[in-house]
């Protein structure tokens, strides 16, 4: 953890810095950001979660039994934000997900004028198709996790969260699996790799 800080130091300068984190579901992506912003001074977190298209809208799209797939996000509202993040001196408001609401909540982050360095993440940052986010991270890490860990994970996430146990392995296998194979096709265009053995997740 503690390289991984210095590494992100390292790279402040004029501009604001803003790290990605990617990898598939569970990796501990949103883990290893809180612990970065809380160790480094004048850092803000941005999760690209909180771009979840509501479910309502996913409901009259037919896409609530794909939720987490890359089209069933904002892409567009979160590359947007994050052009206002790389621009704007002011405080912007960002959204976040409840996961216990399983919907995303707007204004529900403050990104301070004072951040130099912005931390943020998610599951298709490195996807072909979002090259355009891509572009707008000044590094992109990608973390690697056995898939067994992390639907070990998952699994204890979605029971937690209300689904029943053979609902919580259907669910992984019907949609979490899929959109992690997604996720892994992407991991050659990240700058770099952390294994699980230096990350701070459990």
């Amino acid at each position: 953890m503690g390289q991984l800080v210095t590494n992100v130091r390292e790279l402040v300068g004029d501009d604001r810095v803003i790290i990605g984190l990617t990898g598939p579901p569970a990796a501990g992506k949103s883990t290893l950001a809180r612990a970065l912003v809380a160790a480094l001074p004048a850092a803000a977190y941005l999760p690209m979660d909180g771009f979840h298209l509501a479910n309502a809208q996913l409901d009259a799209q037919g896409l609530r039994g794909r939720k987490g797939a890359p089209d069933t996000f904002d892409r567009a509202g979160y590359r947007a934000l994050l052009r206002r993040v790389r621009a704007e001196d002011g405080d912007i408001y960002a959204p976040d997900y409840d996961r216990a609401l399983h919907e995303p909540i707007a204004g529900a982050l403050l990104i301070p004028a004072s951040a130099r360095i912005v931390v943020t993440e998610g599951n298709y940052l490195a996807h072909p198709g979002w090259t355009d986010v891509r572009a707008l991270l000044t590094e992109l890490w990608y973390l690697d996790v056995p898939s067994a860990v992390r639907e070990a994970r998952l699994h204890a996430r979605h029971v937690s969260h209300g689904k029943e146990h053979e609902e919580a392995w259907r669910w992984i296998a019907a949609t979490d699996r899929p959109n992690a194979l997604v996720v892994e096709a992407s991991r050659a265009e990240c700058d770099r790799v952390i294994s699980a053995a230096h990350t701070v997740i459990g």
